[in-house]
């Protein structure tokens, strides 16, 4: 008997204002699912950066397949607004499932509007795979877990490279400390954001209008 295979996509890094977005689609069979769940495999965000590392090998050999799409911020910066970065999400997943052609693909959608999203894919996507697209599907599906653990231990990896280059920005979130504090310092040395920042996000612009303000009444006064 010939097994299904089952796709699960999952992202890391769509809430960052410094970084990459990452994709992740773990194709598996039914019983590679099942490994999956002996192993352990759970939402990357339950994990320990430690665990997850270990488990991103034992995914890898254990899955039929995998794929990793990494999408700079100069492109979502010029997805932002129309058509928006749901739509640039939903076409980088579809050419995930074309590549891989699995029967089913489970699929963690961003936001409300599930079914909105999945309709966004079916569009994108000429292969015949179901597409189930739900909130919290890296919670409730073992394989979309495992996209989701392979999706932030690359992004990790990148985010630790960076570090090299740049220094030690934080996390790169919004919310971080070290990353307000980075991008802050960074602007007003240099007058600018290196490529690795997204421009459109509101932490930017927060940033900018105060200094934006002062240089165009300093400009005027002169």
């Amino acid at each position: 008997m010939i097994s299904r295979m089952i796709l699960g996509v999952d992202e890391a890094g769509r809430g960052c204002v410094i970084g990459p977005l990452v994709i992740c689609g773990v194709l598996a069979s039914e019983e590679t699912i099942e490994r999956f769940k002996e192993i352990k495999v759970r939402d990357s965000k339950q994990l320990s950066r430690k665990k997850r590392e270990q488990l991103g090998p034992e995914i890898v050999s254990l899955a039929e397949d995998f794929m990793l799409i990494r999408i700079s911020p100069v492109e979502i910066d010029e997805w932002l607004g129309v058509p928006g970065l749901n739509s640039l999400e939903a076409q980088k997943t579809a050419e995930i499932i074309s590549h891989l052609k699995p029967l089913v693909a489970y699929i963690d959608a961003p936001g409300k509007g599930a079914h909105g999203y999945a309709r966004l894919i079916n569009s994108a996507i000429h292969c015949g795979t179901q597409i189930i697209a739900e909130n919290f599907a890296d919670r409730n599906y073992p394989v979309v877990s495992a996209a989701s653990i392979l999706a932030k231990v690359h992004r990790d990896k990148v985010i630790r490279e960076l570090h090299i280059e740049y220094g030690d920005f934080g996390s790169g979130y919004p919310s971080d400390r070290k990353t307000k504090e980075f991008l802050t310092q960074y602007y007003h040395r240099e007058g600018r954001f290196p490529d690795i920042v997204r421009t459109g996000w509101a932490t930017i612009t927060r940033i900018t209008g105060p200094r934006q303000a002062y240089l165009e009444s300093s400009s005027v006064q002169n």
